[in-house]
């Protein structure tokens, strides 16, 4: 006896030697022959079933749920239709090959992977949400809004922490040495700096936790969420970051009821099936005149829908996640550095005057004026030690309080 099986990854079988068996028994069928455990089931006779989105909505198909019941006094015989919802992912066994020849072609190991390799959309971000520091998120917008008017992209790597409830908090951003257009985003990452800036990272108790970057006014025009320009760049980062909960951050502007411009952010985790293709070697990287920019060009052939393709809607790799803010213990006032004009140690001597009604260790709770200290300072010692006195703020000891203020009046 054979049932069919409507999932939301097309129609399956599920061979039954006994016609009298139970619900529970089919479930642990449909277990060992489709891979779908058996917690994570709804089974129904409802075809409504498979467009149910919540766990409520799912829950209220309770025609097969006694677990008791003969599939037989239920009208499931050979040849029925059952519709399958579950939680999670999971991998779909590979088809059955038919022997080369008139009645079926050979198949090789890369068509078989590719026929496990089923695109789905992941439900749940392992990123609960992301909160920005107000003043670090109004810095990078406010530069992009009124020095580069959103004309042309812009990008950063956000530092913070990640609570074991997966909550990340962004405190600051990095800006690295970078070339926009307003169609691409290129970050020259310079490994100097980079190690300034785990170093200034690790003495704060913070770690990169985030892709951030600017969309132009040009694509606003534009039919999609992300480009397949920007999936290639978030899932590399990502997948780099070896961090379950990176978070990739879009800001852009959105014309407003009053027809005027709102600067608004958006967030995102690329789905787990998004970095380990990207990892893999499954996209097609270079992208060729003419290509839709809301999809994403495959090198092999996947599974989306139920149909082979190489095609991939970008919206498929996209996991939404909640934005909050807060504020957090860094000041955002001292310049940014890589942007158009220099950072010098002017800007150091303005800050220390600015500031001289706040305690040392105050004034110089700033990442960005850390990271120009730390060009004259030992990665090694000095670094750390004065970004623990920040993350602490405890006294900053007389030694680096002199230096500091002698590099200032130098300038």
């Amino acid at each position: 006896m054979m049932i069919r099986i409507r999932s939301r990854d097309g129609l399956e079988r599920v061979t039954i030697d006994n016609p009298a068996i139970t619900i529970a028994q089919l479930k642990s069928l449909i277990e060992s022959q489709l891979r779908v455990p058996v917690q994570t089931q709804t089974l129904s006779t409802n075809q409504n079933l498979l467009i149910a989105k919540t766990l409520p909505e799912i829950s209220q198909f309770t025609d097969l749920s006694n677990p008791h019941a003969p599939i037989q006094s239920l009208g499931i015989t050979h040849g029925s239709i059952l519709y399958l919802a579950y939680e999670g992912e999971r991998t779909v066994r590979g088809p059955n090959i038919n022997p080369a020849g008139s009645f079926g072609r050979k198949m090789t190991m890369d068509d078989l992977i590719a026929k496990q390799m089923r695109v789905t959309r992941q439900e749940n971000p392992h990123c609960e949400l992301v909160s920005f520091d107000r003043d670090t998120a109004n810095a990078f917008q406010h530069y992009v809004n009124e020095s580069l008017a959103f004309g042309v992209k812009r990008g950063g790597i956000m530092y913070g922490t990640v609570s074991p409830e997966g909550k990340v908090e962004v405190n600051f951003i990095y800006e690295p040495p970078q070339q926009g257009t307003e169609e691409s985003l290129v970050l020259m990452l310079d490994p100097e700096e980079e190690r300034l800036v785990e170093a200034i990272a690790m003495g704060l108790g913070m770690r990169a936790v985030g892709f951030i970057f600017t969309q132009t006014i040009g694509q606003n025009k534009k039919d999609y969420t992300l480009s397949n320009v920007e999936i290639l760049q978030a899932a590399e980062l990502h997948g780099r970051s070896e961090l379950k909960e990176w978070v990739t951050a879009v800001v852009k502007l959105e014309v407003n009821e009053d027809g005027g411009a709102d600067v608004h952010f958006e967030a995102f985790q690329m789905s787990d099936m998004c970095v380990r293709l990207y990892k893999e070697g499954w996209f097609e990287t270079v992208i060729g005149e003419g290509v839709d920019p809301k999809l994403s060009m495959m090198k092999k052939d996947v599974v989306v829908g139920g149909k082979d393709t190489r095609e991939v809607d970008n919206d498929f790799f996209l996991v939404v996640v909640k934005i909050f803010d807060h504020q957090g213990p860094l000041s955002s006032t001292f310049p940014i550095e890589n942007r158009n004009v220099p950072v010098s140690m002017r800007a150091l001597k303005n800050h220390l005057d600015r500031t001289k009604n706040l305690t040392f260790v105050k004034r110089i709770s700033d990442f960005h004026l850390l990271l120009l200290l730390a060009r004259f300072l030992d990665v090694n010692a000095d670094v750390p030690a004065l970004a623990m006195c920040v993350q602490t703020q405890t006294a900053v000891p007389e030694g680096y309080q002199l230096l500091i203020e002698s590099m200032a009046s130098a300038s």
